[in-house]
């Protein structure tokens, strides 16, 4: 099992107006997709995703690597048997990606993600 890639990199933000305006109008990126608590930006060959807060979770500084695979439950069961610990937080966005979380030895946050079809 090998990741296909960096898929994209996304930061939590405490205002989506104000990072939207931020990355779009002074650093000039594209908006791929527009939401409340997400937006995600053409960063060239990686996409920069930017998370709003979410009930139940504090927009936390920093950000977060996410590897595209496959085959999610595949590239999961390959990772925890080279000794990769996933957290309690696996995910869905209904009808768009499934994705699970992990870190690095020193506590960075990581994802592997699975799109349902292919994406922009």
């Amino acid at each position: 099992m090998k990741v296909a890639g960096v898929d994209h990199v996304w930061f939590w933000v405490s205002d989506m107006d104000r990072a939207v305006e931020f990355y779009a109008d002074k650093l000039g990126l594209s908006v791929l997709r527009r939401g409340d608590r997400w937006t995600e930006l053409d960063g060239g060959t990686v996409r920069l995703g930017l998370h709003g807060h979410v009930d139940g979770h504090a927009a936390d500084h920093g950000g977060t690597a996410v590897f595209l695979v496959h085959d999610l439950d595949a590239a999961k069961a390959a990772l925890e048997e080279r000794g990769v610990e996933f957290d309690e937080h696996m995910g869905e966005v209904s009808g768009y990606a499934r994705y699970a979380s992990f870190g690095d030895p020193d506590g960075n946050s990581m994802q592997i993600i699975e799109y349902v079809s292919e994406h922009g």
